[in-house]
């Protein structure tokens, strides 16, 4: 989940007379440095001013408190007007000693204030944040609704990047008190709004929340049926991509289509910064399960990552369960962490690997005898059906029909008969192995290629020594944050 850089204020200490430190600027000042930032963003609509401001709030988000809010409203807004107003009646009053001013800007009359869309936009922003923050989910649903209300009457392409954070804090607002399904209209009408004004980032971010509303509720069908006939394109989102991987590995897992829901999932964790440790949890767990549906065995490095030893430790006896075929280890295993497999949803498709658990016990035992008799069969598999003979019958039968097993059966004995393993270099085995993983590392390559990024019309014009500097100075600039870029919104 979201990983936030706290950005303490560092009080003045008393320093020898020969060395004065000057004092760290206030919360307060880092935020009119970023509306500053988006005002200088909204005159010259430059998006990545208000990339960058976001992503200082988003920093800033641990030292936010009621008296900073109150004093960034009344320099943001024009105080007594009906915006400043409603928001300022979201956030509680303290005392004014414990503003968090600096005592250079304190004293500073307040500039001129102007009526700038993306301004008051990051104000509503910003309450709505401190609202989540302090678990007040009631007035956070209010502020949310003022905000999405005041966006449809707003259709600036720098206020994009903006209205995309809303709509997230929008839909985590309601719910976090359960009434996810009250705004599913509301986010399929902005989604078509968005479409209609070519905004790809508002797209993208509703879609995964229209996504998320209906996997909220097992509405599966429906989650694919938006999910298909919406406009697809180039991903502006790393953040936003990663989560569409997630959620179409969910829908293609239930619609047991695991191959493509296999790549998915590993795709979005491997896209999902280090820091998003609760999502990249949950990619993995999806993808142990989708892995162990068709049959695969995941390593062990996969259950011993960094940070995911104690979530994945379910999932990793499980895995152990149906490595060895143990049908009695399995159901112990699967009661054990029943609640566990609940909350992550995985539990409809534990009940799906039985079968996988029969079958792989069958695998060792063809392996173990060259003959057997089913009734040893079915004590092996620890069969507990009326008919245990018969149902070993029908369970060898179907593994040699759909070539798990290569044996032979012997109906008029009752014995299973397996054939002799060959050399599997001689087969196409490894060549298919090899091409699967050529084809991820061209996949990989080409990826990389189209996320590179280039200074707009580098080619049509020479640039002079000032702007080379300048670009170069950018360029380290976003080496620096590119790391946080991702990180902010898990």
């Amino acid at each position: 989940m979201t990983q936030d850089v706290e950005m303490k204020e560092q009080q003045q200490q008393p320093t020898p007379s020969d060395s004065v430190t000057p004092p760290s600027p206030s919360t307060l000042q880092y935020l009119k440095d970023i509306a500053a930032l988006i005002e200088t963003g909204a005159y010259s609509r430059e998006v990545r001013r208000i990339v960058r401001a976001i992503r200082w709030t988003i920093q800033l988000r641990k030292n936010l408190n009621a008296s900073v809010l109150s004093a960034f409203l009344s320099f943001a807004l024009v105080p007594g007007s009906e915006v400043h107003s409603r928001l300022s009646s979201y956030v509680p009053k303290e005392d004014g000693h414990d503003m968090d001013v600096d005592s250079a800007t304190s004293g500073t009359p307040a500039p001129t204030k102007h009526s700038l869309p993306e301004l008051e936009i990051f104000c509503y922003l910003v309450v709505l944040i401190f609202l989540i923050d302090q678990k007040r989910y009631s007035e956070a649903k209010a502020c949310s609704s003022a905000s999405i209300a005041r966006l449809r009457n707003l259709n600036r392409r720098t206020v994009d990047v903006l209205a995309s954070r809303l709509y997230f804090y929008y839909s985590l607002s309601y719910e976090m008190t359960g009434d996810l399904a009250e705004i599913r209209g509301n986010l399929l009408a902005l989604h078509r709004t968005a479409t209609l004004r070519h905004d790809e980032l508002g797209q993208e971010t509703l879609l995964n929340l229209l996504l998320r509303n209906y996997l909220h509720y097992n509405l599966y069908d429906q989650a694919e049926k938006l999910r298909s006939k919406a406009p697809r394109f180039e991903a502006h989102s790393n953040q936003q991509f990663c989560r569409y991987l997630f959620y179409l590995g969910k829908i293609r897992t239930i619609q047991l289509e695991y191959t493509d829901a296999k790549d998915s999932l590993l795709q979005a964790a491997r896209k999902a910064p280090i820091s998003a440790l609760g999502f990249r949890v949950q990619c993995n767990k999806w993808a142990v399960i989708v892995r162990l549906l068709l049959g695969e065995i995941p390593e062990r490095t996969v259950f011993m990552q960094k940070g995911m030893e104690k979530a994945l430790r379910p999932y990793f006896e499980l895995t152990n369960a149906v490595r060895i075929g143990d049908l009695e280890l399995f159901k112990s295993v699967a009661e054990k962490f029943a609640s566990t497999f609940s909350s992550d949803g995985t539990k409809n498709l534990i009940v799906r690997l039985r079968h996988n658990v029969i079958r792989t016990g069958l695998r060792n035992i063809s392996i173990s005898y060259s003959k057997i008799s089913l009734v040893d069969v079915a004590k092996k598999l620890r069969l507990d059906s009326p008919n245990p003979i018969a149902d070993a019958e029908s369970i060898v039968s179907k593994a040699i029909r759909d070539g798990a097993i290569d044996a032979t059966l012997d109906h008029a004995n009752g014995w299973m008969v397996s054939k002799e393993t060959g050399d599997i270099y001689s087969t196409n085995e490894p060549q298919i192995a090899f091409n699967s993983r050529i084809a991820f590392c061209l996949n990989m390559h080409n990826e990389a290629v189209r996320a590179l990024r280039f200074p707009p019309n580098s080619h049509k014009e020479k640039e002079s020594a000032e702007k080379r500097r300048e670009r170069q100075q950018q360029e380290q600039e976003l080496a620096k944050h590119i790391a946080e870029e991702d990180d902010d919104e898990f």
